[in-house]
Order: structure tokens, then C-alpha cells, then sequence
């Protein structure tokens, strides 16, 4: 790597201003704009005009060690490699194919024919040796046999790693196999030095792994080349309970990549790795061990075959020694569940946003476990099936006689069966079997019942035979609200739908006990009951109560109670009286101003208001937002920031090494988008990022966020909102620079809540009068005017 001599830095530093400088005008670092003053300037009618560069010409500067940097006109019809053999020249350097040119920025990314487009004016460069020169020295450099000089080639190989251009150079010489090489056979060669130069081996190993890692994101290479020996050799890394943090964490990141990749080193991972080897590091302190833990139980846990998805609960397997394709389900189980409450969820410390993201993917394939009974039809004829609506009524109401019991005539039996089943609250009290055809709910909602006669025996009977002793057509019928329960919890939590690639929405509560869905039914069964009761519904009113019912339990998940005990508490504060209340409140706004001169005021201050949320929605673009790069190993992804200038006429962005705190300044983004070149803002589906081949495009809650800015002829600026509210607040803003309309929900919700404010601080004086829905008539004209006095 060459570094600008300390003598020249602060030549450097006025060129970075000049450059600056010459942006912020209007023009690019290094134009000689024409002035009155010049000679000719008058003749040609130029006076006081500053001339646009032409589209194809970007003004750059351009670094060499020790030398003044250049300013330089790049013409960008020229071939790059003319233009690296004019700078070449320019500093009397031979064999100008050795050199390249590269961002001068933190990124030091090489310019190539490709990306050369990105180029702006005011752009610094750095000239600097070829790819393939750089990848060529650093391969010799790793097999150098002094300690410190291999270690200093492989820290340089993981930095620069991160460029796809040398990345390919690299791989082109056999790069990755050299490496997987050194891990497989240099661990055993330094054995004897580890004790001895113990700091050293550890970190040649993590820059070793940390390069392969960046080398492999590349997408350049096929994981299914890797020998068994490459994967014993990174799984020993994670077994052993002594090994170097940045070594972890590299291994894991390796394992997780291995899995999600490719189906075969799925099989091999999953025989090397087993819970008992991962539980120590979800009980560290270390919080970003715990989250690469986290993420290659997912990753397995995910590109687990679905029958080994589902092994019973009940499995007499030691579950330490268990391998995970074996095990998935041990997710659901006491110990694994119990490590991370105890050690991740409630540890001291604020849990990050990428362990809130790996939770909540955890939790999304726990429940997806429950998607085969969710699309389980029940059969009639099945026995075994039969049998647990048979439990369910001789829990509920303690028959004399079992159902295998030969007393008693067959119809007399059929006819009492019928009556328990209708008291039950079955939709087919003959066959209600039937009632458990529909998917989903399918067999969960027969499960779930199961489970709350069982462990809620008490609470079970209490509600069927409450309702069953009923004559007032007010009883609550049990099995139908228990299969509309199911379904309406199924879609609540989205069971059988894949993890959003940008979610962070995990519920502590559901880590807290090893039957949670199930437990969480329980409660919600309870209160369907209870808000029944004060609804006084009777079946016509079903519909009702489960929308009350949902709204309910949508409130007190938004709290995000932290056991199943204070989500009950939530929902005893949300009674039937409190839902009106709140429903009341918000339909003020509504009600209340709907009469005509109300609307008219309102159609009258509506413009100010619309004004009043565009200014904010561009003051929110002129503070900007980190966005985050999403590929197929989301935790390695990089950031990038954009912000609006506070001129409103460019827009400032650039790649970032980690996420920001507070703003960042407009002169450490590199790149520039002027509003003016701006052609359209497309969304969704629309996307050119979005239309590519790749997982992000089957993702809903990824498709929702996503938003490109078009411009030029075929140059667009892809984004990923991190939420829904950052990407209302851009499509917002852009469509307001772009003067069109503000569409988005969340200006609809603004504008609603800002009318409403204004009208109502407009009408205080008016408090308790009551204004007509017309105004008054206009009286009849006098007979005369005779009352009217004339000054003049």
C-alpha cells in the first residue's frame, strides 16, 4: 500500500478543498471558469457566464505518494487504460499496465470500465499498482516463510478482500484454495509456535479467515467446493472452549455462509456441530458471539428437510450431543430456550439491532413448525383423531359412561353425544370432526383445545359449562371460537411465511415458556370469553367480537410484555369499555367535523398543512438516513448514508464502515445525485433491485421497504428503507422535490392528525355552540332605504 508522505498532506488537504470548493459552485475541482476579465471574454459574449462541462468530461484529482496530486479532465468516452497511461506520463512512470486507479476514500475500491460511470466531478483518485499486480505480489507474500511478513500480507489481503476487482485477480491465481490450504495444514504447522507466539498465530489465522470470508461473498466462487477436512477444521474452531474472539466469529460466519449455500455442506456442518458445542457461546458475554451463535442455529435450522424439522417434544435424545438435523426442534425445548432468556434476552445490556433481528428469525422458524398441523385437514375416519374430541368431552363434562362402553343403546349414546358436542360450541354437532377440515387452522386448533383441557383443566371447564348451562342465546361457543382463535393467532403471527430479511420484531414473552403458542392461545381463549360476557354477543355478533378480540391482542403484543403474565396483565387493562373508549377517541377526528362548514375550513387550511408536512418530510431528507446493503450474509453487510443538501438541489450519499451516530457530514460523502437529473421514483415491484434473480425478491416485508431513484439513461440508486416510516418519509420527500403528490399512508395519518389539531384549536372559541350543518339565510331586501345614511 502506498501512503501520502507526510510533507505533501497538507498540499492534499487544500486539492480536497479546492475540490470541494469547486462542487459547491456549481462546477467541478479544477474548471478555469471564464471571467469578464479574460481576454476574449467580452467577444465572445461570455461575460459573467459560466459554461456547463461537457457530459462526457468529469474533473477529478488524482494522487500519487509523494507527488503534488493532479487535476485532471477524464474523458469518459477515452479507454480507462489510456487515461491511466496519460497520468503515468504525467509522473514519467514506465509500464503503465502495472497501474490502476483507485477511490482515494476509506473504500479504496479500483475503477474499472464497469463502475467507472460513478465517477462525479470533484471525485479524488489514487494511482496505485494493477489488480492483478497487487494480487499477484500478496500471493507470494502469504507464503512467505517469515512470521511477520506473512502476517502483514494477510492483514493487506483482508482489507483489500473487500473489492470484487482484486477479489477476482485473487481467485484467478487460485487464491481460495491457498487459503483453505493454510487453514487446513499451516494450524498444525505453528502448533509448536502457538504457545510461544500465541498473539501472532491467532491473529494470522483471523486475517487468514477474514479474507476468505470477504473472497467468498464475492459470489465468484461455488461453497460447494470445500473439502470435509476445510469444514472439521473450521468446526473445531467453534468446539474449542479457548479460541480467539475475531477467529470465532470469522468460523461462524463461515459455517452460517456454508449452510445457507449449498445443500451438501448442510449435512456436513450439521454432522460436525451440535447444540452442546454452541451452547457455551450463547453463554458468554460476548454479544456479537451470541448473535453468530444465534444465526447458525437459524441457518440450519432453516435448510433443515422438513421431516427432520419435526421430531417430537417428547424425544428421549440427549440433546447436547444431538446433531441439529436431527434436533431442530429442540428450539422449542427447556434448555436451549432457557440459555437464551437467561444469557441474551435479559442479560444487563441493550440488546443490538442484528441480535434483535436473529431472535426474531428464531422465533419466526419456531413457529413455523406449526404450519403442518396449521395445513393438516382432520380425517373423519381416523380413530386416533376422533379420540381427542372425545377427551375433549369427557374432560368437559365427566361422563359415566367411557366411549368404548357397550351400556346402553347406540342411539341413545349418538343422541347424548350430540347434545355434549353442541354444548361444546361445535359448528357440526353430529360430526364435528368436520369443523376441523378447513385449513388453516386444520389440526392446531384441535391441538390447542387439547392442550387447554389439559393444562387448563380448571379454566376449561369453567368456560364449557358456563356456556352450556346458558338459555339466553348469549353462550360463547367454544369450538368455533377456538378455530377462529387459531387462525386469527396463525396470522398475527405470520406462521409459515419465510423471516423478513429487515425485521426486528421479537417478543420476549415467547421465550419464556417451552409451549408458547399453546400457552399464548390459552390466554387469548380466556379473554374471548371474558369479552364476550361484556359484549353480551350472541352468535350473530361473532364476527364483532373477534375483531374486538384481535384488536385487543394487537395492543398488548405492541407493548412487548416481557412474560406471558404481564401480556395477560395488558390484556386485563384492554376490557371491552377500554377498546370503545380508544375506538371512540380516534373517531372524533371523524365524527365530529363532518358537517359542511367544518369541511369547507377544512378544504380551505388543507394546502398549509400539506406545505407544512413537505417542509418536514425535506428537513428529514437534509438530516438523512443509514441504509443498510442487504446480500445473502446480511450480518457482514455494509452501510451507506444519503442526505439532501440543505439547498434542496443534490443529493449527498456514500458507503459507511458501520452505522452512524447522528448525522453525517455532506463533505465525507463521496458521490453526488443533482435533483434536476432525478427522472423518477419507482417502488416495490417496480425496482430494478427488486427484478433481479436472488431471495430479497420473494421477501413481502422487503418488497414494501424498497424504493430507486432513476436517473440518466439506464442509472438508477436503489434503497431499502430500514422501516416503514423511513421509507414513507423518503418516497415522501423525493416526490415533493420531484413536485409531485405526497401519497403515502404516513402522510395521509399526518395530515388527518395536523386538520384535526388546527380545526380544533380554530373552534375553541366556539366551545359548546352548536354550528348549523347551513349557514343562515340571507334575509329579505327593506321595502326602502330610507335608514341608510349618505356621508357624502
Amino acid at each position: 500500500m502506498h501512503h501520502v508522505s507526510p510533507a505533501s498532506r497538507r498540499e492534499e488537504e487544500e486539492v480536497r478543498a479546492a475540490a470541494a470548493g469547486g462542487a459547491a459552485a456549481g462546477g467541478a475541482p479544477g474548471c478555469r471558469h471564464v471571467r469578464p476579465s479574460d481576454p476574449g471574454a467580452a467577444s465572445l459574449g461570455l461575460a459573467g457566464v459560466r459554461m456547463p462541462p461537457p457530459a462526457d468530461i468529469v474533473k477529478v484529482a488524482i494522487e500519487w505518494p509523494g507527488a503534488y496530486p493532479k487535476l485532471m479532465e477524464i474523458d469518459q468516452k477515452k479507454p480507462l487504460s489510456a487515461i491511466i497511461k496519460e497520468v503515468c506520463d504525467g509522473w514519467s512512470l514506465a509500464n503503465h499496465e502495472y497501474f490502476a486507479l483507485q477511490h482515494a476514500d476509506s473504500s479504496n475500491f479500483y475503477i474499472t470500465e464497469k463502475n467507472r460511470n460513478e465517477i462525479k466531478n470533484g471525485t479524488i483518485l489514487r494511482l496505485t499498482t494493477s489488480p492483478a499486480q497487487n494480487a499477484q505480489q500478496l500471493h507470494e507474500r502469504i507464503q512467505s516463510s517469515s512470521m511477520d511478513a506473512k502476517l502483514e500480507a494477510l492483514k493487506d489481503l483482508a482489507s483489500l478482500s473487500r473489492d470484487v476487482t482484486f477479489a477476482q485477480e485473487f481467485i484467478n491465481l487460485d487464491g481460495i484454495s491457498l487459503l483453505t490450504q493454510m487453514v487446513e495444514s499451516g494450524t498444525e504447522r505453528y502448533q509448536k509456535l502457538q504457545k510461544i507466539m500465541k498473539p501472532c498465530f491467532g491473529d494470522m489465522l483471523s486475517f487468514t479467515l477474514t479474507a476468505f470470508v470477504e473472497l467468498m461473498d464475492h459470489g465468484i466462487v461455488s461453497w460447494d467446493t470445500f473439502s470435509v477436512a476445510f469444514i472439521k477444521k473450521i468446526a473445531s474452531f467453534v468446539n474449542k472452549s479457548a479460541m480467539d474472539i475475531s477467529i470465532l466469529q470469522r468460523s461462524l460466519a463461515i459455517l452460517e455462509s456454508m449452510v445457507l449455500n449449498s445443500h451438501d455442506l448442510y449435512q456436513k456442518v450439521a454432522q460436525e456441530i451440535t447444540i452442546g458445542q454452541l451452547i457455551p457461546h450463547l453463554q458468554g458475554t460476548d454479544q456479537e458471539i451470541q448473535t453468530y451463535t444465534i444465526a447458525v442455529i437459524n441457518a440450519l435450522f432453516l435448510k433443515a428437510p422438513d421431516e427432520r424439522r419435526q421430531v417430537g417434544v417428547e424425544s428421549s435424545v440427549d440433546i447436547l450431543d444431538c446433531p441439529l438435523t436431527e434436533m431442530a426442534n429442540i428450539l422449542a425445548q427447556k434448555q436451549l430456550r432457557s440459555i437464551i432468556l437467561t444469557h441474551v434476552i435479559r442479560a444487563q445490556r441493550a440488546i443490538n439491532n442484528e441480535m434483535a433481528h436473529q431472535l426474531y428469525v428464531l422465533q419466526v422458524l419456531t413457529f413455523n413448525l406449526l404450519e403442518d398441523r396449521m395445513m393438516t385437514k382432520m380425517d373423519p375416519q381416523d380413530q386416533a383423531q376422533r379420540d381427542i374430541i372425545f377427551e375433549l368431552r369427557r374432560i368437559a363434562f365427566d361422563a359415566e359412561s367411557e366411549p368404548n362402553n357397550s351400556s346402553g343403546s347406540m342411539e341413545k349414546r349418538k343422541s347424548m353425544y350430540t347434545r355434549d358436542y353442541k354444548k361444546l360450541g361445535f359448528i357440526n354437532h353430529v360430526n364435528p370432526a368436520m369443523d376441523f377440515t378447513q385449513t388453516p387452522p386444520g389440526m392446531l386448533a384441535l391441538d390447542n383445545m387439547l392442550y387447554f383441557a389439559k393444562h387448563h383443566q380448571d379454566a376449561y371447564i369453567r368456560i364449557v359449562l358456563e356456556n352450556s348451562s346458558r338459555e339466553d342465546k348469549h353462550e360463547c361457543p367454544f369450538g368455533r371460537s377456538s378455530i377462529e382463535l387459531t387462525k386469527m393467532l396463525c396470522e398475527i403471527l405470520k406462521v409459515g411465511e419465510l423471516p423478513s430479511e429487515t425485521c426486528n420484531d421479537f417478543h420476549p414473552m415467547f421465550f419464556t415458556h417451552d409451549r408458547s403458542f399453546e400457552e399464548f392461545f390459552c390466554i387469548c381463549i380466556q379473554l374471548l370469553n371474558k369479552t364476550w360476557k361484556e359484549m353480551r354477543a350472541t352468535s350473530e355478533d361473532f364476527n364483532k367480537v373477534m375483531q374486538v378480540v384481535k384488536e385487543q391482542v394487537m395492543r398488548a403484543l405492541t407493548t412487548k410484555p416481557s412474560s406471558l403474565d404481564q401480556f395477560k396483565c395488558k390484556l386485563q387493562n384492554l376490557s371491552y369499555t377500554e377498546i370503545l373508549k380508544i375506538r371512540q377517541s380516534e373517531r372524533m377526528n371523524q365524527e365530529d367535523f363532518q358537517s359542511r362548514p367544518i369541511l369547507e375550513l377544512k378544504e380551505k387550511i388543507q394546502p398549509e398543512i400539506l406545505e407544512l408536512i413537505k417542509q418536514q418530510r425535506l428537513n428529514r431528507l437534509v438530516e438523512g438516513t443509514c441504509f443498510r446493503k442487504l446480500n445473502s450474509r446480511r450480518r457482514q453487510d455494509k452501510f451507506w448514508y444519503c442526505r439532501l443538501s440543505p439547498n434542496h438541489k443534490v443529493l449527498h450519499y456514500g458507503d459507511l464502515e458501520e452505522s452512524p451516530q447522528g448525522e453525517v457530514p455532506h463533505d465525507s460523502l463521496q458521490d453526488k445525485l443533482p435533483v434536476a437529473d432525478i427522472k423518477a421514483v419507482v417502488t416495490g415491484k417496480d425496482c430494478p433491485h427488486m427484478k433481479e434473480k436472488g431471495a430479497l425478491k420473494q421477501n413481502k416485508e422487503v418488497l414494501e421497504l424498497a424504493f430507486s431513484i432513476l436517473y440518466d439513461s439506464n442509472c438508477q440508486l436503489n434503497f431499502i428503507a430500514p422501516d416503514k416510516h423511513e421509507y414513507c418519509i423518503w418516497t415522501d420527500g423525493l416526490n415533493a422535490l420531484l413536485g409531485k403528490d405526497m401519497m403515502s399512508e404516513l402522510t395521509r395519518n399526518d395530515l388527518d392528525t395536523l386538520l384535526s389539531m388546527e380545526i380544533k384549536l380554530r373552534l375553541l372559541d366556539l366551545e359548546n355552540i352548536q354550528i348549523p350543518d347551513a349557514p343562515p339565510p340571507i334575509p329579505k331586501e327593506p321595502s326602502n332605504y330610507d335608514f341608510v345614511y349618505d356621508c357624502n
